[in-house]
């Protein structure tokens, strides 16, 4: 009897055509013989949709295409079933599929995503949201929001967006954070809230997280010029600065003395200045290689 499995693709995450992925997909399906059922995501419903097939087709895996929110969004859907998830990368932001060593090639990723072993990965719940990956309040947020506002893609239009972002920053905010019965205060551009250790662009942002250690780091950067930020964006994070602080932890909370930008996994979450923030341990299980 075939194995069922459920293959949620996005169609427009990192604005590339997914028809040779997709038949990659299916063909690696039939050969290694699965019965392969595919969920295009709208935006619109998408969690109950999946719910719907794995309550139907009890799935030996559930496979997805798509960048970080894709699988947020997947994971999510998830988080009360037994299933392991594939990742094949395909999204403009493809941190965790960077973090996790994913390869360059989709047939490499096939085998993976389809047949490999797995590891039980945490997640981290901030303001009652999930994170998988890297979360920031800050200047970086701020670049988030830009982004998703304008219409030129890519790196350069990251690039272009990076620059206005910092020439129109607002000024550095305050922030009072507890965490391991301790509470500190600093001044900040931004604070990442790092669930693994490098951004998509491959910048080591975090040098010391895991993904499975019941902990996630906050990187508190005190100052950010277009200097480092460039080197954010372009893999070079000097992560021995006097200027970054790094604490982990399994609970914390941030409070700012103004509401600032905030984004989840490349996503914008609106102006906060109260974030509660804990770990989810092992609630997901992802095929690594």
């Amino acid at each position: 009897m075939k194995k069922n499995i459920i293959f949620v693709v996005n169609p427009i995450s990192g604005d590339r055509d997914k028809s040779d992925l997709i038949d990659a997909v299916h063909e690696f399906s039939i050969t290694h013989n699965f019965n392969l059922v595919v969920h295009e995501t709208t935006g619109e419903q998408d969690i109950k949709a999946i719910h719907r097939l794995y309550d139907e087709f009890d799935p030996e895996r559930i496979i997805v295409a798509g960048g970080d929110g894709t699988i947020k969004m997947v994971a999510e859907a998830m988080e009360q079933h037994d299933v392991v998830i594939g990742i094949l990368p395909a999204g403009s932001a493809n941190g965790l599929s960077v973090d996790l060593n994913l390869p360059g090639t989709i047939e490499e990723n096939l085998k993976i995503a389809f047949l490999n072993s797995y590891i039980e990965m945490d997640m981290i719940c901030i303001n009652g949201k999930k994170s998988i990956h890297l979360s920031d309040i800050g200047i970086n947020a701020d670049l988030v929001k830009n982004y998703e506002e304008s219409d030129l893609r890519g790196f350069w239009g990251y690039a272009l967006q990076a620059y206005t972002t910092l020439v129109d920053s607002n000024e550095p905010f305050v922030a009072t954070i507890t965490a391991n019965k301790e509470t500190i205060q600093h001044t900040a551009r931004m604070i990442v809230i790092a669930n693994s250790q490098k951004y998509g662009t491959g910048v080591t942002i975090n040098p010391n997280g895991a993904v499975n250690d019941g902990k996630f780091e906050l990187v508190i950067l005190k100052s950010l010029d277009l200097l480092l930020l460039g080197k954010i964006i372009t893999g070079n994070m000097p992560i021995d600065s006097d200027d970054i602080v790094i604490i982990s932890t399994d609970k914390a909370t941030i409070e700012t003395n103004y509401a600032v930008n905030f984004q989840i996994d490349g996503e914008y979450c609106g102006a906060q200045n109260l974030l509660e923030i804990h770990i989810l341990h092992k609630q997901m299980k992802i095929a690594v290689p």
